[in-house]
């Protein structure tokens, strides 16, 4: 069957031979594109096809934490590419022993998994939950407890447990054994513990729900209800963690540990590279079989790993961080003080987030085209994740542009809403 024949067949119907047609692009169009394409990035700075230049304040989304081709790395990458990419995991790897002690060294954690994505993190975190409630515990609890404005993954089970009804359109039917509530609401989340339930799952920053930090005393509400009723407290790190906050993982900022924490994003500067963090007791429900990735914790995976780790550790990328973020909020709050279309500014660390009235997509493309490249995090809510080495100057010189594009927009919205 020829290609035509399959675009009838599938109902696209023919068109006449006479009428120009734009080649579609061969990939699905799942991602709603900016119009740059992207080729070369060193520190803070990357460049598109057409040579222009911009300060980049999102880091591939909290991935890029040490800058854009970190030497360090570069270095380790390219001398285990000459070396061995590729073995399964039915073969010890060895790098992989490096990287666990590393994450456990430095964390509350015992064990660790390593896989290729965060999605992939929360899924093992799920799957673990249930099969330590199941297998060790010989109960039937399967449930996990999640908070509205949350963001987990794309899989069926990850986004099932991510409290935004966008993510799970056109999908059902979606997978039993979720239950999504309000964040800070005591009373609600008190009310959807049941027999059935084997875990609280949340993050400490929602990043992708606002930049919404969670209230201490409720963190510390929701650890203690685990321990009342034999619940696990699964941390979702994956982009709160490797010192993005200001600590090396964000748990640390409340005196509370996590049973099972995730980490990808920033564990590899740009690599695909995820883990699952857990305490010693649950090492007996990953029995051998009960759970594998093909790709996870690579020979290549794990030399990347294993660099930017040490590398963020021998720099204090997280204490930078603490630092710098401060710097950043600071000089935001101090330059937008006299904007009332800023309600807020917040975050930890070097997430922050700049909540304004009305939508903020178009001042990301104003931003653009000054050369300066940061995202949102709903639609009223601008988010910057700046590199954990960018300098004062830098974030200098992003304020500077950001507080006079928000002036500007804001004005003309002030001046539309008048007319």
């Amino acid at each position: 069957m020829n290609k035509l024949t399959q675009a009838e067949s599938a109902g696209t119907g023919t068109q006449d031979a006479s009428t120009p047609t734009k080649k579609q692009s061969a990939i699905f169009p799942s991602y709603g594109r900016y119009d740059i394409s992207l080729v070369k990035g060193k520190g803070s700075w990357v460049w598109d096809d057409k040579g222009n230049k911009y300060l980049d304040f999102t880091c591939g989304l909290a991935v890029t934490s040490l800058g854009h081709a970190p030497e360090k790395v570069g270095a380790k990458l390219k001398e285990q590419i000459d070396t061995l990419w590729h073995v399964s995991n039915l073969f010890h790897i060895p790098a992989q022993e490096k990287v666990a002690t590393l994450l456990t060294d430095n964390s509350c954690a015992d064990q660790v998994f390593f896989c290729n994505s965060g999605a992939e993190a929360n899924e093992a975190a799920i799957k673990l939950a249930r099969r330590y409630h199941q297998k060790v515990k010989g109960t039937g609890r399967y449930e996990v407890i999640t908070f509205e404005q949350s963001f987990h993954g794309r899989t069926l089970a990850t986004l099932t447990a991510t409290g935004q009804q966008k993510v799970k359109e056109g999908f059902l039917p979606l997978p039993a054994g979720f239950k999504t509530v309000p964040l800070h609401d005591l009373p609600a989340l008190e009310a959807a513990i049941s027999e059935n339930t084997a875990a609280i799952m949340l993050e400490m920053v929602l990043a992708e729900g606002g930049v919404l930090e969670v209230e201490p005393e409720f963190l510390n509400a929701v650890s203690e209800l685990c321990k009342k009723h034999g619940l696990l407290l699964i941390i979702d790190e994956v982009q709160t963690g490797m010192g993005r906050t200001g600590k090396l993982f964000a748990y640390q900022h409340y005196g509370i540990e996590p049973d099972i924490f995730t980490l990808a994003k920033g564990i590899a500067s740009g690599f695909p590279a995820g883990a699952m963090l857990g305490k010693g007791y649950l090492r007996e429900a990953f029995t051998p079989g009960s759970h594998a990735t093909t790709f996870g914790g690579t020979p290549l995976a794990t030399a990347v790993m294993a660099a930017t780790i040490e590398t963020m550790l021998e720099d204090e990328l997280p204490q930078r961080a603490a630092v710098m973020g401060e710097y950043l909020k600071g000089l935001l709050k101090e330059k937008l003080a006299d904007s009332s279309f800023v309600l807020d500014i917040r975050g930890k660390g070097l997430l922050v987030g700049i909540e304004c009235q009305s939508p903020v997509g178009d001042i990301v493309l104003a931003g653009q085209k000054q050369g300066l490249l940061f995202v949102t995090a709903g639609p009223n809510v601008i988010r910057l994740l700046p590199n954990l080495y960018v300098s004062k100057e830098e974030v200098d010189q992003a304020v500077d542009i950001l507080s006079e594009l928000i002036h500007t927009y804001a004005k003309k919205e002030s001046g539309e809403a008048s007319s």
